[in-house]
Formats: structure tokens, sequence, C-alpha cells
């Protein structure tokens, strides 16, 4: 059978490539990575557009079948291998919370994703301890204090079992943890439990070659 191919940034720093390369390992389903570089405009040229339709990263192509964007990948590889492991929990209930969750790290946030990029987590270099704006310090606010209410006291994950809602969580958190911003106690021990997650290990451990600006 043909390996599932994921198409991600070539400089290994994408939220949503994380989060789709972290489900496939979860879910134990052979895959290969095809790293585009964004820095260099692949991702517009003209045969990756039409295959991947939206000419972004990332994007999955399986049995000649291709889809871009992670929300929509993540349900796919729920629904298109329903035997392995599971992304999101069984409970009716807690599986829309999850994807709340997915939508709401998605469309929220943006001041604080901006001051506190991808880029100052994964390349040393770029870190900054540079204090944050009023509005990125409002959305930082915003992530702990919903951080807080979604996490069941005492726990490491959101539901009954881990969920793919934990690894984006914990990204989130570590644009924070890793910059050196203030993070409670508790909330910092669940993102660092699932930062340790293997899957996830594995790609925050991935070689990056030199950064490019994009």
């Amino acid at each position: 059978m043909m390996a599932l191919i994921l198409y991600g940034d070539r400089h290994w720093e994408s939220p949503y490539v994380f989060s789709c390369f972290v489900a496939l390992l979860e879910k134990q389903i052979p895959f290969e990575v095809k790293e585009i570089g964004l820095d260099r405009g692949e991702h517009r040229e003209p045969g990756y557009a039409k295959k991947t339709t939206l000419a972004r990263v990332p994007a999955v192509e399986h049995e000649g079948y291709t889809l871009a964007e992670s929300q929509a990948i993540l349900e796919y590889l729920e629904e298109a291998f329903p035997e392995a492991p599971r992304l999101l929990p069984d409970d009716i209930r807690e599986r829309a919370r999850a994807r709340m969750v997915l939508g709401w790290l998605r469309s929220d946030l943006l001041a604080l994703r901006q001051e506190r990029s991808t880029t100052t987590m994964f390349f040393a270099e770029h870190r900054t301890n540079r204090p944050l704006s009023r509005d990125a310090r409002a959305a930082a606010d915003r992530l702990l204090t919903i951080a807080d209410r979604l996490i069941p006291e005492g726990c490491t994950q959101l539901f009954a079992t881990w969920s793919i809602a934990d690894a984006d969580l914990a990204f989130m958190l570590h644009r924070l943890i890793v910059n050196g911003d203030h993070v409670p106690s508790r909330i910092r021990t669940y993102a660092q439990a699932n930062w340790g997650r293997s899957s996830v290990q594995s790609y925050v451990q991935h070689p990056r070659p030199a950064y490019a600006p994009h």
C-alpha cells in the first residue's frame, strides 16, 4: 500500500503541520513527509497549487486524493482510518468540545501568535524577552484563562483520553513557555506533559535548516 504523503514546511515550524504530523504518528498511519519551501515560494508553483487547491501547507495525499487545511485533514484521518487509535474522544459531547478547542486555537489569539511566533519556539536565536504589547498580553491572558477552565484539576489531558486537542493546546501554551513568559504552574504542568509525548517530540526534535524569512 502506498504511504500517505504529508506536505509540510521545510522549516518545521507550522502549528498546523505539527497537528497533522502528530495525528499521523498517534494513529500509526504509515506516511512520508515532503518538505515545501514557503520561503522559496514552492507552495505557489503550479503543480503544487493545482494538486492542493489552496496552495498551502499542510496538505495530505492519500490514494490519489489530496486535501489541505489542518482541521479538515484531522477529520479525514479520523474517518478514513477508523480502526486506528482515535484523535478525538469517543463521547459525543467530549468530541464536540475537542473540536471547539481546535477551532478556537485556529481562529483566535492573533496578536499572541504574531509576537510569540513559532520561529521563536524552534530557532533559539529568535527567542525574545520583549514585553508583550497590550493586545498580545490580552490574548495571552485569554489563553491562560480559557486553559484554566478547560484543564481538569490534577489532569494532564482535557478529556477521559488524550486527544489531538491536547497537543494543539500545549503547542499554543509553549509560545509563552519557551520565551519565558509567566504560565501558572498547573497549566505549565499540563503543557509540559503533552510536550513530552513521543509523537510531539518527534516533531519538536526534527532537524531544521537555518531559518529563512518567508
